[in-house]
Parts: C-alpha cells; structure tokens; sequence
C-alpha cells in the first residue's frame, strides 16, 4: 500500500508509474535476471531501471518492447497492457486538466486526474454517496466552498462526455439514511441517484442492513481501470486524515473480489432505484 509520494526535482513517483514499474520488477523476477541484465538489454545504467521500476519516469514503448523480450513475455495482451499503461501514465504527467489548478490537495489531485483518464471506476462507500454521483445541494452540504463545489461537479463530466466512463457503484444502507444537509436535501439527492441510476454507463446497487455484516463494510474503496478490467487496476482508499492507493498484486486482486461479493449480496438495479424511491417518499 502507497501514500502520494514527494516529487525528485522534475520528476515525480505517479500512481500509474508505480503500477506499470511494479509489473516490470514481477516480470523481471520472474525470469530470473537483475537490474544490470536488464539495464544492458536497453543501453542504460542501473540507475534508469530502479527508476522505472519504483515508477519516477516516464517509460518510452521501445524499452518496453524491449524488456519484455528480454523477459520472454510474448503474450499481446500482456504486452498491450503495459504499453496502454504507459501511455496513460505519459498523458497524466503531461495533462493540464481542470484539477491542474483547483484546490485540492496533491493527493486528490492525482487522483482526480486518474479518475478523467479512467475506462471504469467501481467504488464502494458506506457513509456518503459517492462523489460522481452527488447532487450540488449535497455537495454543499457536505462543503459550502465554492471551489470543492465546483471542483466536485467538474468531475461529474466524466459520466457524460464522448468516452463516458462506466461506473459500479454499490452503497451502503447508511448511505442513503444519513440526513446531509436534512431531509429536503436527502430527498433531492435520492431523486438524482435514481435519475443517475438509469443512464446505461451507470449502475447503482443498495446493500440494505438485512445482507447482515460482510467484509468491507468497515471502508469504502474506489478500483479505477486503464485497460481491460482487472489487467492494470489501481485501488484507492480514503483514510481520515490521509489516502492510501494499492498499486496491483495480490492486495488489488483481493480488494476486487471484495467488490464482487459485496455486489453479490446488494440488491439488483431495479429493485435498488425501488428502494432508495422509498426511502425518499418517507422524508
């Protein structure tokens, strides 16, 4: 697990960076060589390698077409991945979106600039709606600030834009019967989630009390994909007081198949919009 990591004179440890080193340094062990073999496979030194695989620059698709030869990895699917990733990576630490000037602190910056580079997100929460689907009078319930008000619907763009992203959101009960900003607001914010709810990018799902206690419901999480879903997957945790991400491996597949059984255990779509309809109707 990786908290936002400090920048080396221009350059900077990116989540995406981190993820695609961590593959490489997998695959390297894997077959058996070392940072030196590998260094001399591209003409570089040590130096470049440990980089690259502790995600501080950004990767150029020869090197790794070349690593991977190097490494035996013949499988295009692999191969692509890496390269999307890269590529991904390399547009992030280029981008000047909106979250380059809002604000935000870094961490939800980077974040925020993951969310807009995207395919698809699943996030689980338990004690607030999340964020991309959270109506203005919510938002400033929560956070009167004109600018995380703005900041917060600017992200929502990503719901209906020429590459909408496809969200899984799955809520907790709670969720829904916290009363943020009292019932009127409630009201209207359970109104917009069924509204949300039916666009064909969006899938909205309510873990009600009566699926008894299940792992996870202690934190909520965000998975964020690049490529296909699950090949290059990137787990954000919001903590008090701080953030935390899991970069792959065995923690951000474990966190996925949370996901998966949580989901397994929430209503289906249609009987979801049902329930949260009447809870609105009793405020």
């Amino acid at each position: 697990m990786q908290q936002a990591q400090p920048a080396q004179g221009n350059r900077v440890s990116t989540v995406l960076g981190r993820r695609l080193g961590g593959e490489l340094l997998a695959l390297r062990t894997a077959a058996g060589l070392t940072q030196s073999e590998a260094a001399r496979a591209l003409s570089a030194s040590t130096g470049k390698i440990a980089k690259m695989e502790s995600g501080w620059a950004p990767m150029r698709d020869p090197d790794i077409r070349i690593l991977c030869d190097l490494y035996e990895v013949a499988d295009p699917t692999v191969v692509g991945g890496l390269l999307e990733l890269a590529r991904v990576d390399r547009d992030r630490r280029k981008a000047k979106g909106w979250w380059s000037s809002a604000p935000v602190t870094p961490a939800m910056r980077e974040y925020v600039s993951l969310e807009s580079a995207a395919t698809a997100i699943k996030t689980w929460q338990i004690a607030y709606v999340p964020g991309l689907l959270q109506c203005e009078s919510y938002v400033r319930a929560l956070n009167p600030d004109e600018d995380f008000v703005s900041a917060r619907l600017a992200r929502q763009r990503r719901l209906d834009d020429d590459a909408p992203l496809n969200l899984r959101a799955v809520v907790y009960e709670a969720v829904l019967r916290n009363l943020i900003g009292g019932p009127a607001v409630m009201r209207e914010q359970l109104h917009h989630l069924v509204s949300v709810s039916e666009r064909p990018n969006v899938s909205v799902r309510v873990l009600p009390f009566s699926a008894g206690a299940r792992g996870g419901i202690d934190c909520g999480f965000n998975i964020l994909s690049f490529a296909e879903p699950g090949a290059m997957d990137v787990v954000y945790i919001e903590i008090p007081r701080t953030q935390a991400w899991i970069e792959g491996g065995r923690e951000a597949a474990e966190h996925d198949a949370m996901f998966e059984r949580i989901t397994a255990h929430a209503l289906p779509e249609r009987e979801s919009r049902t329930f949260i309809s009447s809870l609105s109707k009793d405020l």
